[in-house]
């Protein structure tokens, strides 16, 4: 089925107030260009095309994501993002109507008219956003951008918090994508990774958001500000975003960073993987790919390899190649660009030796989400030589660990006892390591791909071989320890001989 673009598209369509300039992708109310998405835009036609017509589900998907594997509630986040755009509920307006079970239509009448002159771009308002165009779909994300889309109005400060290759920035966009039509003054993204030096970040602000005085002009603006990549500039964002927040009242701030800046007023939203099918799941392709990794290794595959299909034989490598990987989309994406070359089998076999394979990057992306090595040495060349020491050593463990082992098995002369388990904390608080929920002691684990990291860190420091055999001596003594409380229990048990 041919995509949304291919269709032949000349003409402009009018409904209510606006007017759908369809070969310019363009629509007016009035003089004023209504910001939304493409994917929306691409709705909107297919929609407004069939006025009047019930418009199925999968019909909609097919012809907006045409080569994409994308879920039911990607298409319901662009048609609230859409009505919103368009003012539904204002003034008793109302253009989209669902029809349960069925699909969606387009009630208001439409009025086709010939394509005069091109609509003159430099005549009407300026663009208020600087987002960059979005070059493939957003997979498995739905449900968080949708919370966001709603909370971030009304809470005003949120920050996306999460590992490297999570996807934060991603998310971002699309959340800020999908509020264009709601904040007056725009949307504006800034990217602080490429500042090395904290006192240019007001300036850095200033350059982006156009102004010509300090930030102080944003006091009246209803604006919605994305800081991405906040974690390395922690003190200053927070000493620029608390006060801005308190002189901008409609002023929002989504922001991005490997840890929460710790503002008064933020809400941290932990970011997740996506999610990895059970084995449970592995008779069946269709609930293999309900799950979201399974959607972007297939979609990024296919768009590498023409007709590639996901077939039963290859469950089990799919389900095992997202497992290791973590569900992490950038770690995911990467792979997928092998797969043409080493076929899933292939690419499942070499994971133990996953940063040589996954060098081959997105020539394209920023330098530290290239590769994912790179993506994680953003994080480790941040980190004090203390943490960065620790990293290395805690990786000896496989599974889950607590303090308590920690210290057992990496503690020395430079990294005393009592300063494991404050430096445990702040590698958690930095996304590089993962707090196990539950009952009792907390106990630790790294994500597979973090942990390789670190073990080449290591190995490449020369104390891989020390921290191996001080971790097996350790878990040999917690066996004895387990097995001689087992048998004392069984001793006490035992029917008194006397």
């Amino acid at each position: 089925m041919n995509s949304i673009r291919d269709l032949n598209g000349d003409g402009l369509l009018r409904f209510g107030p606006y007017a759908f300039h369809l070969r310019q992708r363009l629509v007016l109310d009035g003089d004023r260009p209504l910001r939304m998405g493409g994917r929306a835009l691409d709705i909107l036609r297919v929609l407004v095309e069939r006025a009047g017509q019930v418009v199925g589900k999968d019909e909609l998907i097919a012809r907006v994501w045409p080569n994409s594997v994308v879920e039911d509630i990607n298409l319901r986040v662009h048609i609230a993002a859409l009505r919103r755009a368009l003012g539904e509920g204002q003034d008793g307006q109302g253009y989209i109507v669902n029809i349960p079970q069925r699909g969606y239509c387009f009630t208001a009448p439409v009025r086709r008219e010939a394509q005069g002159e091109p609509v003159a771009l430099a005549s009407l308002h300026k663009p208020q956003h600087n987002l960059p165009a979005r070059l493939t779909p957003v997979i498995g994300r739905d449900p968080v951008v949708g919370s966001l889309v709603r909370q971030l109005p009304v809470r005003r400060f949120m920050t996306l918090v999460g590992p490297a290759g999570i996807g934060k920035t991603t998310v971002a966009l699309q959340v800020a994508e999908l509020l264009l039509q709601h904040y007056r003054d725009g949307v504006w993204f800034i990217d602080l990774a490429s500042i090395d030096n904290p006192a240019q970040l007001v300036e850095h602000l200033r350059h982006s958001l156009e102004l010509d005085a300090g930030l102080e002009a944003l006091a009246t603006r209803h604006a919605l500000l994305v800081l991405d990549n906040c974690e390395h500039l922690l003190e200053r964002c927070r000493a620029v975003v608390e006060p801005l927040l308190a002189s901008a009242p409609r002023l929002s701030i989504l922001a991005t960073s490997r840890e929460p800046l710790r503002v008064s007023g933020e809400t941290v939203h932990g970011l997740a993987a996506l999610s990895v099918p059970p084995a449970s799941s592995l008779h069946s392709v269709a609930e293999v790919m309900s799950h979201s990794a399974v959607q972007l290794l297939v979609s990024r595959a296919r768009a590498c390899q023409q007709g590639f299909a996901l077939r039963e034989q290859d469950l089990a490598a799919v389900r095992e190649i997202c497992r290791r990987l973590d569900g992490l989309p950038l770690a995911i994406e990467l792979a997928a660009t092998q797969i043409d070359a080493l076929a899933l089998v292939g690419l499942q076999a070499q994971l133990d030796n996953c940063f040589q394979l996954l060098t081959q990057g997105r020539r394209t992306a920023v330098a530290r989400h290239r590769t994912l090595e790179s993506a994680l040495d953003w994080s480790y060349q941040r980190l004090s030589p203390l943490e960065q020491s620790l990293l290395q050593r805690l990786a000896v463990f496989d599974m889950a660990f607590t303090v308590q082992a920690a210290t057992d098995v990496i503690s020395c002369a430079v990294l005393r006892p009592e300063c494991v388990a404050e430096v445990m904390a702040q590698l958690a608080r930095k996304s590089l390591l993962v707090v196990e929920p539950g009952q009792g002691t907390t106990h630790y684990r790294f994500l597979n791909t973090t942990r390789a990291y670190a073990l080449q860190k290591l190995e490449h420091s020369g104390q891989l071989r020390v921290f191996e055999r001080r971790h097996a001596h350790a878990i040999g003594k917690a066996r004895w320890l387990s097995v001689r409380h087992l048998s004392l229990q069984l001793i006490e048990q035992l029917p008194d001989a006397g």
